[in-house]
């Protein structure tokens, strides 16, 4: 199968890591931290500015300190910041706004259409309305694939591949990703994996489609892999709470991963990719330098992983598109390049791809 057509677009704000960084530690010396203390720790365990240079964000709150005017963080009124329906709420709005800037008005129709989010559920979503809204009932399938974590794209180009390969009519599918992870900041949580992870989510949209053949620059899917590594279900966790959704992080992840990503890269590419470029979710930048030392990759095949986490953080399920639209966006990058992709999520799942790129005719 073949991804093209990348289309990204960036959330209405952004804003520079330290000043992000100072509005976190504010914020939760307002949910009851001591400032002093709680800056320390955060300056000290949080991903720095010169791993990350700004994020994005659909929310105004994160521009200002005036609690009451907040969207979400009116931390006068409760340290948790608001409500999880209160924050769903936002992000039904916003991705109805999104996929309205992705399908205006004459689009052409997708025969399916996978929406994949980690942030937000809301029936009906943002993409069955934009399917309604345009008269495409007849002729659009929407699908959700919902809290899979950061490797949710993966899982979407599975279910794409087997929708598309069902009928010899279908011509297109498009996947949507929405994600909008600075909804669910929890300013009276002080734990180390709370800071880490509040210093490296951010916003972020991305579409492509999936279509049998091409002319224009294409992403060639060779092999896809998905694994569960065992008695591993306490490392990585993405759960509802009542005030939002709550991620937590065990210690001994690095240690699942070197001891279980050799094997899993045996049986995806024969342990073959010396000539490969890598894309690897930027969890932090800690994981990307543990598995570049892991696998001895160099700088270059590294090099889209670091940038993308520099530009724009961690964008749950949408990040490993936005390394993929960079690829084949660089004209310095030749035509059957390979391209092992790597994602991590709960489970603790590993999820993989082999692609090459072709820069079309």
């Amino acid at each position: 199968m073949i991804l093209t057509d990348f289309e990204s677009i960036r959330p209405t704000f952004e804003t520079s890591q330290e000043e992000t960084l100072d509005w976190l530690v504010v914020a939760h010396a307002k949910a009851g931290a001591p400032f002093e203390e709680l800056k320390a720790k955060l300056w000290h365990v949080g991903c720095k500015p010169n791993h990350i240079a700004k994020r994005g964000h659909v929310l105004a709150d994160f521009l200002h300190r005036d609690w009451d005017q907040m969207e979400v963080y009116r931390l006068n009124d409760t340290p948790t910041g608001m409500d999880l329906s209160k924050r769903i709420e936002i992000f039904d709005k916003e991705v109805e706004k999104i996929f309205i800037e992705y399908y205006p008005e004459n689009s052409s129709a997708p025969d399916d259409l996978i929406h994949v989010s980690c942030t937000g559920y809301v029936s009906p979503s943002g993409a069955q309305k934009i399917v309604s809204m345009r008269n495409w009932g007849h002729l659009t399938t929407v699908t959700h694939a919902y809290h899979m974590g950061c490797y949710g794209s993966m899982p979407a180009i599975r279910m794409g591949t087997g929708f598309l390969n069902s009928s010899n009519e279908k011509k297109r599918v498009d996947i949507v990703h929405t994600e909008i992870c600075s909804l669910h900041t929890n300013p009276s949580l002080h734990q180390t994996d709370q800071l880490v992870s509040q210093s490296l989510f951010a916003d972020g949209f991305m579409k492509y489609s999936i279509v049998k053949q091409t002319d224009k620059p294409h992403l060639k899917v060779l092999r896809l892999r998905e694994e569960i590594i065992p008695n591993s279900l306490k490392a990585m966790t993405w759960n509802l709470a009542g005030w939002g959704f709550q991620m937590s992080l065990a210690k001994e992840v690095p240690v699942l991963i070197k001891r279980h990503l050799p094997i899993f890269l045996d049986r995806l590419c024969k342990n073959d990719y010396k000539d490969a470029l890598f894309a690897i979710h930027p969890g932090g930048p800690k994981i990307l330098v543990y598995i570049q030392e892991l696998l001895g990759l160099s700088e270059e095949q590294m090099r889209f992983s670091f940038q993308i986490l520099k530009e724009y953080g961690n964008m749950s399920s949408a990040t490993l598109p936005h390394i993929w639209e960079k690829i084949l966006k660089d004209p310095r990058i030749p035509s059957l390049k390979p391209i092992i992709s790597l994602a991590f999520g709960p489970g603790l799942s590993i999820c993989g791809s082999l692609m090459e790129k072709v820069c079309g005719s």
